[in-house]
């Protein structure tokens, strides 16, 4: 089995439990030390063939596939891999070759940056969609047209910017084209190997990030997010109707004029009944 496994941003304690126990039983690790910590590898099992993916061509992986059919392993991408994780072509290899595989899904650094900048991605009347992209560079062949950082600047709303930490200039021109949904003065964050010890968290504006970008060291791992949501404080947004008392849903009734309290549906009553717990309710 080749297991394609998350390895989450940085921090050790950040990798799924089914992540750990993967490394735990596997007999090969392939992982790249440029992307994922050395101390991710304390739980893989003691005695595991460990190769290191940073010289290696996807060619040298596959040969490690191929030449072990019998064994257990274990591909750790940084992240979650299904973030510009290069994982569309071992997945065909997988398939054209009858090779079973799964995937381990992984705390992405985008959960990560935002964590770190203590801020919610999605504020209601600000931004209710996350667009993640990158600038094309040298392998500008495999953007497609229509999925420019300038296409999607449209929009104004949360945009996070993979890959593009080298060309800052270039990233500020991009979000501030013409017909941009964004203004100089938009909020935008900077953060740099989240949850790592050598983390870097810094906040500008899209019209200060080429400049802001210069004192950042580690260009190649920086994360770029930008939007209103990312200092709400500047802009009328609204609170989620999840919660309020004046929204009702199935499991949640509008609470009684006059109170904020919660009232439980016939339907959660019934489900907590069930449970043996007590549905908290404004009726005693």
């Amino acid at each position: 089995m080749i297991s394609f496994v998350g390895a989450g941003p940085g921090a050790p304690d950040l990798i799924t439990i089914r992540g750990a126990g993967r490394l735990a039983s596997s007999d090969i690790v392939i992982w790249a030390s440029s992307l994922i910590p050395e101390e991710l590898l304390k739980h893989a099992r003691p005695g595991a063939t460990i190769h290191d993916s940073a010289g290696m061509t996807l060619e040298d992986v596959l040969e490690i596939y191929r030449s072990n059919k019998d064994a257990s392993i274990i591909r750790l991408h940084s992240g979650d891999p299904a973030i510009y994780g290069a994982l569309f072509e071992q997945i065909e290899w997988c398939v054209l070759n009858g090779r079973q595989f799964e995937i381990v899904p992984g705390v992405s650094s985008l959960g990560a940056a935002a964590a770190a900048l203590g801020v919610e991605l999605t504020v209601p009347s600000l931004s209710q969609s996350v667009v993640l992209t990158r600038l094309a560079s040298r392998t500008s062949a495999s953007m497609p047209n229509k999925e420019t950082v300038e296409a999607f600047s449209k929009h104004g709303t949360t945009m996070a910017i993979f890959l593009s930490g080298s060309r800052p200039a270039a990233l500020q021109e991009a979000l501030l084209a013409n017909s941009s949904g964004y203004e100089p003065s938009t909020p935008a964050a900077i953060v740099v190997r989240a949850t790592w010890p050598n983390q870097e968290v810094l906040r500008t504006t899209v019209g200060q990030l080429k400049n802001a970008m210069s004192s950042i060291d580690s260009k190649l791992t920086a994360l770029v997010l930008v939007g209103p949501a990312l200092d709400p404080s500047g802009y009328e947004s609204t609170r989620s109707h999840l919660y309020s008392p004046t929204f009702a849903h199935r499991f949640r009734k509008k609470s009684r004029k006059g109170s904020t309290s919660g009232l439980p549906s016939a339907r959660q009553s019934r489900r907590a009944s069930s449970a043996g717990l007590t549905a908290s309710s404004d009726d005693a």
